[in-house]
């Protein structure tokens, strides 16, 4: 028996010391690291010495989100302030970067829009909106928005919501009319237009919120938000008929629990429902981000270990820290997925895999 005991330990010092052995050196995963982060920050300035100009450097973050005002102070500026500050702002990030770089926004149109007429931008309708319209008034509006997300040298794009309007009580997908209908078809066909025009300008569109927001009578900015009794797999159709066409680069998960899909955890945290379900059943290779892991829905519920260690085994390859409802300091959420990394809660093989995720959208986007 003590023979057999010590044979076992020495088993697992061995694997452990393999594992570590197999593992890059700190430098080169920390930089690993950071291609899966996007992160928000405060200024609509900067330069070398900026904490994100750092982060950057030091990480070789995978992207920034830039927004207009501060979450809790509307009157004050963060990143965008007119057409010509957010043209020296996204040329000074990509100068700044040595691998191609993220520059996102939530630019749907309507209420959720951070590029606003009063800074100098265009109007871009809701969705709801445009589905009241031809085809042909469709793709000039949105390829008018594409042009001008191009021109203030956006590349990425958090939209369109595919999201079916399936509760009009829905405060954060119909109250906002940010769905274009409850029928998957016509969500579709909106999309398509959408995603067509943002391509053209080589943007890279966000599908969101999987594996669907629409049916929810709660906000994941503020809380758990519980679907298991309201959603439906009809939420599926347009991810899958986007999947299927090649449109589907990114799609973003819900920070929604749906005890269908996954008794315990919600979906951004699941491995149900973002591996088996979105990646196993619906086929989708592309790029997996979370929605803003500081969202109520999760920073209430789990401490940052559990987020970034759940998350990135789950199946989610970017991890979205907005820093509009907290702060959340890069270096140290480096240091805890690497810590995670070392000790084998979270596998080489994920970030290996998100990586490359990352790394073929780019050229992807880069041959259009």
């Amino acid at each position: 028996m003590k023979r057999f005991f010590a044979l076992f330990i020495s088993t697992i010092v061995t694997l452990s010391a393999t594992q570590f052995q197999n593992l890059p050196d700190n430098e080169s995963l920390k930089k690993m690291v950071g291609r899966m982060l996007l992160v928000g920050f405060d200024n609509e300035e900067i330069n070398e010495n900026s904490t994100i100009a750092r982060d950057i450097k030091n990480y070789e973050l995978g992207g920034v989100i830039l927004f207009d005002r501060f979450y809790n102070d509307r009157n004050r500026t963060k990143n965008i302030s007119s057409p010509m500050q957010l043209q020296l702002l996204t040329s000074k990030l990509k100068s700044i970067s040595t691998k191609p770089l993220l520059i996102a926004v939530d630019q749907e149109g309507g209420k959720v829009a951070r590029l606003k007429p009063k800074y100098g931008f265009e109007a871009t309708p809701s969705a709801k909106t445009v589905s009241e319209l031809d085809e042909y008034m469709t793709t000039h509006i949105y390829n008018s928005l594409a042009k001008t997300l191009r021109h203030g040298g956006i590349n990425c794009n958090f939209a369109p919501v595919v999201d079916l309007e399936l509760n009009p009580d829905n405060m954060v997908i119909s109250g906002l009319r940010r769905s274009y209908s409850s029928e998957p078809k016509e969500v579709v066909k909106y999309a398509k237009i959408f995603m067509n025009s943002l391509k053209n300008e080589r943007i890279i569109s966000v599908l969101k919120h999987f594996p669907g927001h629409g049916s929810s009578l709660d906000d994941s900015h503020e809380g758990f938000v519980d679907i298991s009794k309201t959603w439906s797999s009809v939420e599926l159709e347009p991810y899958i008929e986007l999947i299927k066409s090649g449109e589907a680069a990114m799609i973003m998960s819900a920070h929604v629990f749906n005890s269908k899909l996954d008794e315990k955890y919600p979906a951004t945290l699941s491995h149900n429902v973002n591996t088996k379900l979105l990646r196993d059943e619906l086929g989708f290779k592309g790029v997996l981000v979370s929605d803003d892991l500081q969202m109520g829905a999760i920073s209430k519920h789990y401490s940052l270990e559990e987020i970034v260690t759940l998350g990135i085994n789950s199946g989610i390859d970017m991890l979205l820290f907005g820093n509009q409802l907290s702060s959340q300091d890069t270096g140290e959420l480096v240091e805890v997925i690497v810590s995670k990394i070392k000790s084998g809660a979270i596998p080489l093989e994920r970030i290996l895999e998100s990586n490359k995720r990352i790394e073929q959208l780019h050229k992807k986007n880069e041959r259009r």
